[in-house]
């Protein structure tokens, strides 16, 4: 077995058995610039052939750039593969261990810290936001003043929204709000929450499910009730207990950030200094460059960097109970659906729990993936889910926004991933 692979399957708890052997089967075309598949079982062999045509296929139809998937079954990685460029003009290969900007899978992350320190005594589910945030007190069109608390920040039903949901002319755009994504010189996260506090909220809190700035907030409550900035409470609570070494909100190792790239006709285009893509009523504004400075604000919603091997590692940890970082009731709570099918985060079927979007009836999403899957993505071109029922947890990070996260190579590594596993799924 390669040092550098047994290495990380050791750390990470998902080991290969020590009789099984690796073997890195390298494909030199142009179109997958020397990708590798880990092959340790005939149910990985099987998984290989059902999803490296997958990949295969969206590099030769160049909708993405590059991409490192990651499958783990019962807590052992069974197909890894980096695959198409980090650096597309330079040709440079995507390799295993590169770094992509996280965009909202950040969001778990945080959401996660929150409750460990929900776990820790030290927050609670119903505590108003103002407790910790006292200055943070949006008003209702009306002129009321609501309670928000903790709990409707983390189900997305803090009557807040994204300013790229809105139209040019939207309070956000007014109040030069930041969704995270882009770097506004100077701005401060209690600047940019002192203006998100200005702009009416949609909704009363509790009534309905927006995706949000919520998460931005909670990143703020989350400093506060632990006493350092979010870095570091972040880095305290999750990645260091996990050992998540590339994950943060800073690149330690700029030589393996990956280059970011956008959807475009006929090929993906490479981002710029900043890059804007329209998204439904209104626009998403990018600065790549952000992950690069240290004085960019921690955006609790959109602000990390990691790695795909840290991504599979910080969700088998809560797939497997939370341990070291939640306590296992916490971990039931996360996954359980706390705002119902009417909020279709994912589409008809699904609802939300604490962190992600949580699948509640399979049928109208036309899935194979089991009722309680957890699922979510970034903008920057990623998706990931964990299917408890069949101990399946899959990681999908390119560098091609948006197709990675929300074109057709989401769809089509899940359903390579269920056409390889035959195995029965386990009782809920």
């Amino acid at each position: 077995m390669h040092s550098a692979i047994a290495t990380f399957l050791v750390a990470a708890g998902l080991g290969v058995s020590p009789a099984t052997s690796v073997k890195p089967e390298p494909r030199a075309t142009e179109a997958t610039a020397r990708p590798s598949a880990v092959v340790v079982s005939p149910e990985s062999s099987a998984l290989a052939a059902s999803l490296d045509p997958v990949i295969d296929k969206a590099l030769a139809d160049q909708r993405i750039v590059g991409a490192v998937v990651i499958v783990a079954k019962d807590g052992e990685v069974i197909y890894r593969r980096a695959a198409g460029f980090e650096d597309r003009e330079a040709k440079k290969p995507l390799r295993e261990d590169a770094v992509f900007r996280l965009a909202s899978m950040t969001k778990p992350l945080v959401s996660v810290a929150a409750l460990a320190l929900i776990d820790q005594g030290k927050l609670s589910l119903e505590d108003p936001v103002t407790k910790w945030l006292p200055t943070f007190r949006p008003r209702l069109p009306d002129g009321r003043e609501p309670v928000i608390t903790v709990r409707h920040l983390l189900t997305h039903t803090a009557g807040l929204t994204y300013g790229f949901n809105q139209p040019a002319q939207g309070a956000y755009q007014k109040a030069q709000v930041s969704d995270g994504l882009d770097n506004p010189p100077g701005l401060t996260l209690e600047e940019n929450l002192r203006r998100l506090a200005t702009a009416p909220l949609a909704s009363e809190p509790g009534e309905k499910w927006a995706y949000s700035l919520a998460t931005d907030v909670l990143g703020a409550v989350v400093a506060s009730a632990g006493g350092a900035p979010l870095p570091q409470v972040v880095s305290r609570l999750v990645t260091q207990p996990l050992g998540l070494k590339d994950t943060g909100f800073r690149v330690s190792d700029v030589s393996r950030l990956a280059t970011p790239y956008a959807d475009g006709k006929p090929v993906p285009v490479r981002m710029g200094k900043t890059f804007d893509i329209p998204f439904g009523a209104g626009v998403v504004h990018y600065t790549p460059s952000r992950a690069l400075d240290a004085r960019a604000f921690p955006s609790g919603g959109a602000g990390m960097v990691g790695t795909a091997s840290d991504y599979v590692k910080f969700l088998e940890a809560l797939r497997k109970g939370g341990a070291p970082v939640l306590k296992q009731s916490t971990v039931e709570q996360l996954g359980s659906v706390h705002v119902g099918p009417e909020s279709q985060p994912q589409g008809p079927g699904w609802g939300w729990g604490l962190a992600s979007a949580v699948l509640i009836d399979p049928a109208p999403t036309h899935s194979p993936q089991s009722a309680g899957t957890w699922q979510w993505g970034g903008a920057y071109g990623h998706n990931w889910f964990v299917d408890p029922q069949r101990g399946l947890t899959v990681v999908a990070l390119t560098n091609t926004a948006l197709e990675g996260m929300s074109g057709g190579f989401p769809g089509a590594v899940r359903d390579a991933v269920y056409a390889a596993d035959k195995a029965p799924a386990k009782k809920p």
